[in-house]
């Protein structure tokens, strides 16, 4: 995965490269899709929702220059893979899950690696977390229609939010930050995967 997704995919950051080779995704997934857990496609997971394809997951987590002494939130922890993986880079990573057995699941598996930088909080996606707000890295397992203003008012200053835009169309991964009160964006480069429940475009009433 690494030799042949990652690194030829403008992933140059060895630490992210090391945590990625540690990390053992097949853990994450279910056991039907262990043969799979490594494909350049995103992996199933069940009841709607998918853990990312590795390369995009590599580039958006390169994308965020995460530091050691960020907090960081992963939105839609699902299974924890994310949040392990990150867990390498940042001094703390906020797990938010609204389903209640991927956030049993999610605990459980950072349990059995050891990992215990990650908080697990269970509680709807489009929230995000403002209670442990602010954070200085934003990250989303899935596409969103847009960036919610909630949650982009939880980046601190100095953050860094990314995210895959998909409006029916092409989508887009874009980087966010905020400078002197202001947020910023701009487009990183083309990007698709399945959007996160709770981030779909509103519908709205025609005449």
């Amino acid at each position: 995965m690494v030799d042949n997704q990652i690194r030829p995919n403008k992933v140059t950051s060895q630490p992210l490269i090391q945590a990625l080779l540690v990390v053992p995704r097949e853990r994450f997934v279910p056991e039907q899709a262990h043969g799979v857990a490594y494909v350049d496609d995103d992996t199933p997971l069940g009841g709607g929702r998918w853990l990312m394809e590795p390369m995009l997951f590599a580039r958006l987590a390169q994308s965020a220059e995460i530091k050691p002494s960020d907090v960081l939130l992963y939105v839609g922890g699902v299974t924890g893979y994310g949040p392990a993986v990150l867990s390498k880079l940042a001094g703390t990573v906020v797990a938010l899950e609204q389903d209640a057995g991927f956030a049993k699941s999610l605990g459980g598996n950072l349990d059995g690696l050891g990992i215990d930088n990650v908080a697990v909080i269970e509680g709807p996606l489009a929230a995000g977390c403002p209670k442990q707000a602010p954070f200085d890295v934003i990250l989303f397992e899935g596409a969103v229609h847009d960036v919610p203003a909630r949650i982009a008012d939880q980046l601190a200053e100095g953050g860094r939010l990314v995210a895959v835009i998909d409006k029916g169309g092409a989508g887009q991964a874009i980087l966010m930050m905020r400078r002197h009160g202001a947020l910023s964006r701009r487009v990183l480069f083309d990007a698709t995967t399945p959007l996160l429940p709770g981030f779909a475009p509103q519908p709205t009433f025609v005449f």
